[in-house]
């Protein structure tokens, strides 16, 4: 029987994606890890002893289905933040809750649906394609999360970036007349760590006519949080993850907040049982320990403020001013020299010393810059060895 290649039997622009690239994962000892923005400690100790008690003796209970809505977890979430069960989604990870919001927003590049008037404002009229195409259905700005692209690419939507100048300021007039369906805001910002305050967003709010989402994946580490605009504004959606304040990255929970009538559109497309029965046991476990947290989080950010005046001033790099669990800083070599060859050189030279942090090399905006995620003193101690090492090489 002949057989069809299988690029001609996939959806064409399935045929052309570029998948999202994750931070390298080493599998041998001794490196010293800050290049994936995980916590440097342990979670609660609650958390396996909720493991081993859910798994059992015999792990007979996992033969049986997870709660398919994570209930109990809805309902620790919504007492976390004031609000009701209908006010949260669970999911697998907050990367589960990002692509179900794509899939009810972002309709494909091809569509029936109307076109709809123009938009007479410059920054926008990219968005809009010619002939029987729609206008773009998501929207983010750039530097930012780069699974955003990839998750509208795989539902062959169009999307509209914004980007930032140096200063790292939200064009707020920009976003708010975007044409997006849907826009994606990462506070605080990655790979920069710069939080956007609530006067900012509930600007944009008060005039965009698309859906908001905040996500908001390193908000514990900031001094302030979009939750409170939530009653006001129905098209705000609040994305969070328990992957790195929680320290369960391996996990995989996430969720959203926003009014009930979006919460019922998640709940119309994810899987029926998208978070299974352990990631539930450890999530609960885990948001019932605000003590361990609290003091884990203050060990994070005293370590993040201690390496940012290393870096600022001591070293005199430009580093942004952090809210996150990362630190993104301009490298200068011995001659006081900056760019993406002296950034790409000390990445280098740190993996030899098996220090792994990260390097985007592929736009202009970020491509002088090292993202180096908070780790423990210890580790950090050793990264500034490494570096006070480069810069001793002769090419430095």
């Amino acid at each position: 029987m002949p057989s069809t290649p299988l690029m001609q039997l996939a959806l064409p622009h399935v045929a052309v994606l570029h998948a999202y690239t994750p931070g390298l994962q080493p599998t041998e000892p001794g490196w010293v890890k800050l290049n994936t923005n995980e916590c440097p400690y342990p979670p609660s100790p609650r958390v396996a002893e909720a493991l081993r008690e859910e798994i059992g003796a015999d792990g007979a209970s996992l033969r049986l289905y997870p709660n398919p809505k994570s209930s109990p977890l809805r309902a620790a979430v919504a007492k976390l933040h004031g609000l009701t069960e209908e006010n949260v989604c669970i999911g697998n990870g907050s990367d589960d809750i990002l692509n179900l919001l794509v899939r009810i927003f972002c309709d494909t590049v091809r569509s029936s649906r109307p076109l709809g008037p123009a938009p007479t404002n410059r920054a926008v009229d990219a968005n809009f394609i010619t002939g029987q195409e729609t206008r773009a259905t998501a929207g983010f700005m750039f530097p930012s999360y780069s699974l955003y692209p990839v998750l509208v690419g795989i539902q062959d939507g169009r999307s509209a970036v914004i980007e930032f100048d140096r200063t790292m300021r939200l064009p707020l007039d920009r976003i708010a007349a975007s044409a997006a369906q849907v826009f994606f805001l990462t506070s605080p910002n990655a790979p920069t760590g710069v939080a956007f305050p609530n006067a900012d967003l509930e600007s944009i709010l008060k005039s965009f006519r698309g859906v908001l989402v905040v996500d908001e994946a390193y908000v514990l580490f900031a001094q302030e949080n979009a939750v409170p605009l939530l009653a006001r504004y129905p098209n705000l959606v609040i994305v969070r993850t328990l992957s790195k304040a929680y320290a369960l990255a391996g996990i995989r929970v996430g969720y959203a907040l926003a009014q009930p009538e979006l919460i019922g559109l998640l709940d119309c497309v994810r899987d029926s049982y998208n978070v299974n029965r352990l990631s539930q046991s450890a999530a609960l476990a885990a948001l019932g320990d605000a003590d361990y947290y609290d003091a884990m989080l203050a060990k994070v950010k005293a370590t993040r403020d201690t390496s940012l005046a290393q870096f600022a001033e001591k070293r005199g790099w430009f580093t942004y001013p952090s809210q996150a669990n990362f630190i993104f800083t301009e490298p200068k070599n011995t001659r006081g020299e900056s760019g993406p060859a002296v950034a790409r050189a000390a990445y280098d030279f740190l993996c030899t010393r098996k220090v792994l942090v990260r390097h985007f090399p592929s736009h202009a905006l970020t491509a002088s810059f090292l993202r180096i995620t908070v780790g423990t003193d210890g580790e950090m101690s050793a990264l500034n060895e490494s570096l006070d090492a480069w810069l001793k090489t002769p090419l430095a």
